[in-house]
């Protein structure tokens, strides 16, 4: 059973920038897409961001392009999502995505 665990979420200042990210327990990590979606208090969970089996392409929604950068290590089976100047419209709960399996979540909170 593959496991994605999401760490890096918290607290941060409008204008600020964390650093989220997506450890994956299988072999397979390398060869799949990776994405990452939020979650919103009442709203429906939002796609952001997908990069590719090696990285060579990203896409972004247009709520968090040029902000938002999504990596990986597949020597390490981590994806990140870079964030940077952070509004307060992007706390939610950040999830990452490989096939059918989710991480647990992890809360970023944008605030002053």
């Amino acid at each position: 059973q593959v496991q994605l665990v999401e760490s890096g979420g918290g607290l941060v200042q409008p204008g600020g920038s964390l650093r989220l990210s997506c450890a994956a327990s299988d072999s397979s990590f390398g060869t799949l897409n990776m994405s990452w979606y939020r979650q919103a208090p009442g709203q429906q969970r939002e796609w952001i961001a997908t990069t590719t089996p090696t990285g060579a392409f990203t896409n972004y929604a247009d709520s968090v392009k040029g902000r938002f950068t999504v990596s990986r290590d597949n020597a390490k089976n981590v994806a990140y999502l870079q964030m940077s100047s952070l509004k307060s419209e992007d706390t939610a709960v950040y999830y990452c995505r490989e096939r059918t399996t989710w991480g647990q979540g992890t809360q970023v909170t944008v605030s002053s």
